[in-house]
């Protein structure tokens, strides 16, 4: 059965876009800004933005562009988000069973929490283009571990069409130009 991504359902996690930690990676314009471009079209379509924070004490807090955007954020230590007891507590809160994954990096964080996630009975999709790491070899390691384990890889893009599903939608006009802002 293929997984699809409705609003209704869907729940986004931004995986520790913080500026200390961006500035290693690689393509870190493009992870920021591709999560940036996904994040607004979820607010466009309601749906819940939460954001995770490592070591936050040492790291600082999420990237500033982000901050506006987001429902809220959290502090962690264990590099999978699951390991977040605030955080799991608030994705139970949401009854929504479709979480979609950005940020940094691909092989640790986005993977451990990809898989942890999909373990608590979750839908689990990762947009590639909004998520790296130090290298390429980690970020397309990381993605083929998770693609094998089952997340579903989908690009932000198609991934706010999928939720809008036509141009029909109330918001669709709204959503189109986030799409042409961030082309």
């Amino acid at each position: 059965m293929p997984l699809r991504f409705t609003p209704e359902d869907s729940v986004l996690l931004v995986v520790d876009i913080q500026p200390k930690f961006m500035a290693g990676i690689e393509e870190a314009d493009r992870v920021l800004r591709r999560s940036e471009f996904l994040i607004r079209v979820a607010k466009v379509l309601d749906i819940p933005v939460l954001a995770t924070e490592q070591n936050v004490d040492r790291m600082g807090g999420t990237d500033e562009r982000l901050v506006p955007h987001l429902n809220q954020r959290f502090a962690k230590m264990a590099f999978s988000c699951a390991g977040c007891e605030d955080l799991t507590t608030a994705l139970q809160f949401t009854d929504r069973k479709t979480a979609i994954l950005v940020g940094i990096e691909t092989h640790i964080c986005v993977t451990q929490t990809a898989l942890d996630l999909q373990e608590q009975e979750f839908d689990v999709a990762v947009c590639p283009d909004a998520v790296s790491a130090r290298t390429m070899d980690r970020h397309r390691l990381g993605m083929e571990r998770m693609r094998d384990s089952g997340i579903m890889p989908i690009h932000t893009e198609a991934l706010a069409y999928e939720w809008i599903k036509t141009a029909e939608h109330p918001r669709f006009r709204e959503a189109l130009q986030l799409v042409k802002e961030f082309a």
